[in-house]
């Protein structure tokens, strides 16, 4: 697993736990980290690297957070905001962040994170709603490679 992944995977948890007890973002990402390492097997293994992407795109997102959400709805047909999977909304909210902010990172490997962190934490369509409104956000995007 790549050290982006890894934050990738830490943000959404980070954000999930946000929306959850309606806390700070980097509180609860600051605590998911501490959480690694207690228990016999940690699920990921959280570098320095790892951390600061996560914490960026944390930021990030809730600093642009009105605008993704507006990119979302727009593009969500017949689902409403409020009837999504927090953890299908998160991973979008990520996804959209980086397409729309981050110019370093190409828009396919935007959209093939997103599927695998889908995959991983949604539930067993996840990937493929994930997949379809992202494709929707993505297709007004420039590609950056």
């Amino acid at each position: 697993m790549t050290t982006r992944r890894d934050g990738r995977e830490l943000a959404l948890q980070a954000l999930y736990s946000k929306d959850l007890v309606l806390q700070d973002a980097n509180f609860a990402l600051k605590r998911i980290i501490e959480s690694f390492g207690e228990g016999e097997e940690p699920t990921l293994e959280v570098n320095s690297k790892a951390y600061s992407f996560a914490s960026e795109l944390v930021n990030g997102v809730i600093a642009h957070l009105s605008e993704i959400d507006g990119k979302i709805g727009e593009k969500s047909k017949h689902w409403s905001m409020a009837r999504m999977a927090r953890v299908d909304l998160n991973i979008l909210r990520l996804a959209v962040f980086e397409l729309l902010y981050r110019p370093d990172i190409p828009k396919n490997v935007t959209m093939n994170e997103a599927i695998e962190v889908a995959k991983k934490f949604g539930a067993e369509d996840s990937a493929s709603f994930v997949n379809g409104i992202l494709d929707e956000i993505a297709s007004g995007v420039t590609d950056k490679e």
